[in-house]
């Protein structure tokens, strides 16, 4: 029998009036399908009761945040649909939900709400309905122009379910819209991938993101790779994808702003810029996280346990942490060496606290000496030597 979850409540967390909330995360868990590479929380077979209660609950839990602080609702800039897949909610659960968060919280300086989307999945009069209700930004997980490479990833769906849906949406009145890639799939070479960025291009989206394949833990794909029965592309390939994708959209006015993103300037994701900036969160659903003012918690990522706990009226959490100001600081230093513009030393002191260039004193010597970051009066980035070992750059930075 699982553990039952701690019992939590938003004023337990020191957060009942919490600092200002930059950006709400909404994530729905619904899936017709578990593609096998993917470790989000995600459950398929689900019936409309089951999503119908799903919204409820969703509502019951914000509404904790609304008690929390009566007479002065959490104003977020940024809100994003998570999932799973968001747009399985049927059309009318979905307006109920966007139009219950808005009840609940004040979205008068939202100025990006963005829902993640299966290609497979629009419809006209859905796209219609979430332009109506505010959304303004739409992100596909293409992932692949190849049947072969969607059928590895166990993605279900065609190649042309793409610019069928950018139609869609387009004639709906979005231009915000993303398109995600994965590279270094199995079996895949340069050339596939670089057919790949070109159809992506081709599209016209104003931002792309282009992920290599990782092998998490327990996944389909993993178990595979375990035993033998695909073959995972090199890390010299992988880097090659890597540095083509980085070539290939500067050329095409869409230039890297952080590792795996690449936008127009200007179309950048705001509410990933939040999270890399150090900003706080509300995540609501299951498996949902939050960052208030240093408390991160991740809520129960079951649909059963979290409903039992929403039910209960209790912050449905777990792996609460309270971060020390030096555990903010590494963190905020990996988090800001993603991005092309790196650590700014005057904003990372404001947010922080901290001077960067005092307390990560060493590595910023030690890295700098052998050419992988390069530092300026401003501040500090990753080189293009750097960039090849970023996570090892990162983890210098955690200690």
């Amino acid at each position: 029998m699982e553990a039952a979850l701690p019992r939590y409540s938003l004023s337990d967390l020191n957060v009942s009036n919490p600092a200002p909330i930059d950006g709400l995360y909404v994530h729905v868990p619904f899936c017709f399908h578990k593609c096998h590479y993917c470790d989000f929380y995600s459950i398929t077979r689900q019936t409309p009761g089951r999503m119908r209660e799903y919204v409820d609950r969703v509502l019951a839990e914000a509404d904790q945040w609304v008690r929390a602080a009566p007479g002065d609702p959490a104003r977020p800039r940024t809100v994003f649909f998570g999932g799973g897949t968001p747009t399985l909610l049927p059309i009318e659960m979905m307006r109920r939900l966007i139009e219950g968060l808005r009840a609940r919280f004040d979205c008068a300086d939202v100025d990006e709400w963005t829902i993640e989307a299966n290609p497979a999945t629009v419809t006209p009069e859905y796209c219609e309905m979430l332009a109506q209700s505010g959304v303004n930004r739409l992100s596909f997980g293409a992932q692949s122009f190849s049947r072969a490479e969607l059928k590895m990833l166990e993605r279900h769906h065609d190649p042309e379910d793409v610019p069928r849906s950018l139609a869609i949406v387009r004639a709906a009145g979005f231009s915000r819209l993303n398109l995600d890639l994965i590279y270094a799939i199995p079996g895949q070479k340069l050339e596939d991938y670089a057919e790949s960025l070109e159809s992506a291009v081709a599209m016209g989206t104003e931002h792309l993101s282009c992920y290599g394949l990782t092998y998490e833990p327990n996944t389909p794909i993993t178990v595979k790779k375990q035993l033998g029965q695909l073959l995972a592309v090199g890390d010299e390939q992988e880097l090659e994808m890597l540095w083509h994708s980085r070539r290939r959209l500067a050329d095409a006015g869409l230039p890297p702003y952080e590792i795996s993103n690449y936008a127009i300037p200007g179309a950048e994701c705001r509410h990933n810029l939040m999270y890399w900036n150090g900003g706080n969160y509300v995540g609501l659903g299951p498996s949902a996280a939050s960052h208030l003012s240093g408390v991160r918690w991740k809520n129960a990522g079951n649909l059963d346990r979290w409903e039992s706990a929403i039910d209960r009226g209790e912050l449905p959490a777990v792996d609460v942490e309270r971060l020390t100001g030096r555990q903010r600081a590494g963190e905020l230093a990996m988090l800001r060496l993603r991005l092309s513009d790196g650590i700014d030393f005057e904003q990372f002191q404001r947010i922080c606290g901290l001077d960067a260039r005092v307390i990560f004193a060493d590595p910023l010597d030690r890295l700098g000496g052998a050419g992988l970051i390069e530092r300026d009066d401003r501040g500090v980035r990753v080189t293009d030597k750097g960039l090849n070992v970023a996570d090892a750059i990162a983890g210098e930075f955690l200690g």
